[in-house]
């Protein structure tokens, strides 16, 4: 766990702190890279933000936020967190598309999600195989299932990051002040 903490604080928390393209930028990074994070695309999610990155900072200039932060939000879904919040997404969408006799238990979802991945394929063909097996059994409603998903943590995301952010300007002003303080005592 200490770890995992120190990972996040490498990753995520200082690159936020320490990024000069103001509060605005930074959120959005959080935001991009959640709605990515949000939908059932692991494996192509960090190729997908440069993809975005890219198109903004060509396009729409003035929405432009941080690569690296948004790319390292996108590390919430991995392979450890794959089948839960896959199955998250395909319960919400077989609700939201009214399919409620089609519920089945995590278990069976996850024999069939294991069973999706080829292993004695190459790279890319076990992520073809992967991505045409996963809509194949699973479908619309994990698409549709991750939606909500992806709108609400990127929401969220974005809303914590600017007031984690202004708590961060304030302590740092915080501090900055008390050594004025103490320069200034005889």
């Amino acid at each position: 766990m200490h770890s995992l903490r120190r990972l996040l604080v490498k990753k995520l928390i200082i690159p936020m702190s320490r990024s000069n393209l103001g509060i605005q930028p930074i959120a959005r990074s959080t935001a991009v890279g959640l709605a990515i994070a949000f939908t059932p695309t692991v494996g192509v999610q960090m190729p997908m933000v440069f993809v975005i990155w890219w198109l903004i900072e060509r396009l729409f200039p003035s929405y432009r936020f941080n690569l690296l932060i948004a790319i390292a939000w996108t590390w919430i879904t991995n392979v450890f967190t794959l089948a839960p919040i896959y199955y998250l997404f395909l319960v919400t969408g077989r609700i939201l598309l009214g399919r409620w006799d089609k519920l089945a238990g995590f278990d069976t979802f996850q024999e069939k999600l294991s069973s999706s991945i080829n292993l004695d394929a190459s790279f890319i063909d076990s992520f073809w195989i992967y991505i045409v097996e996963l809509f194949h059994k699973f479908g619309l409603p994990l698409w549709v299932g991750s939606i909500p998903w992806a709108i609400l943590f990127s929401w969220l995301g974005y809303r914590w990051t600017i007031s984690f952010i202004q708590y961060l300007q304030a302590k740092r002003e915080k501090r900055a002040d008390k050594l004025k303080e103490k320069s200034i005592q005889p």
